[in-house]
């Protein structure tokens, strides 16, 4: 079966049985993921179906940023994954599970989980790119909506004096977290995306710091300096 029958029928079961309300792991989010990992497949022998599946179900179970499991998502996803494929996709072949099993746990960045395959290397840094630019932005946005966390410290926005705490101030997830992905990143291609992207972020917490200083026209080259992601 092409690749594309089984993201149509992937699409229709999630249609049916996955109607979550978090922005950040939606359906939506299924599509870029997998739209990002051809791109960064491009020319390399990879299996297109382990990714796509593991792409369309590796947020399956997604808990909340704040909830004290959290580092097991990834794990409980593959989990329910190969419960979904084994009753209601029985035709998927058996001989994929163990590959789409561990691309869907190694995805995720507090389980801290090397990826072993090529196909688990480009699930984990499209789900990851997905968290840098304008998408990563809105995202963490969202996030910080839905769990009544505030924007950022009014009184240290940059965390100079104080510890970073992102499950309290939005702006401190930048820090926390997304700056430090380009590192993290497996392929060639998506470490490149991700340092550009990344750009975008310091950028924007550029832009926070001049207005805060009543600058609405410039950025803050201080902070550009500072959180710049390599050329």
């Amino acid at each position: 079966m092409p690749v594309h029958s089984w993201q149509q029928r992937f699409e229709e079961w999630l249609m049916a049985h996955h109607m979550d309300d978090d922005a950040a792991h939606d359906i939506s989010h299924f599509r870029r993921v997998w739209a990002t990992a051809q791109r960064l497949s491009v020319d390399d022998d990879v299996d297109e179906l382990v990714i796509l599946t593991a792409c369309y179900f590796h947020d399956i179970v997604s808990l909340p940023k704040n909830h004290p499991e959290r580092s097991s998502s990834s794990r409980l996803a593959a989990q329910k994954t190969q419960t979904i494929l084994h009753e209601d996709f029985p035709d998927f072949p058996e001989s994929l599970l163990p590959a789409v099993m561990h691309a869907i746990e190694a995805h995720s960045h507090s389980a801290n989980i090397p990826p072993e395959t090529l196909e688990a290397k480009i699930v984990q840094d499209a789900d990851r790119l997905e968290s840098l630019g304008a998408i990563g932005l809105a995202r963490v946005f969202a996030v910080a909506g839905k769990l009544n966390f505030s924007l950022f410290n009014a009184d240290d926005p940059f965390a100079d004096s104080r510890p970073l705490n992102d499950k309290r101030y939005a702006l401190d997830h930048f820090q926390n977290k997304l700056l430090g992905l380009p590192v993290t990143m497996q392929t060639v291609k998506g470490k490149a995306l991700a340092n550009h992207n990344a750009r975008y972020l310091v950028e924007f917490m550029a832009k926070i710091s001049a207005e805060l200083q009543g600058d609405y026209l410039e950025y803050d080259r201080a902070i550009l300096a500072r959180f710049a992601p390599p050329a």
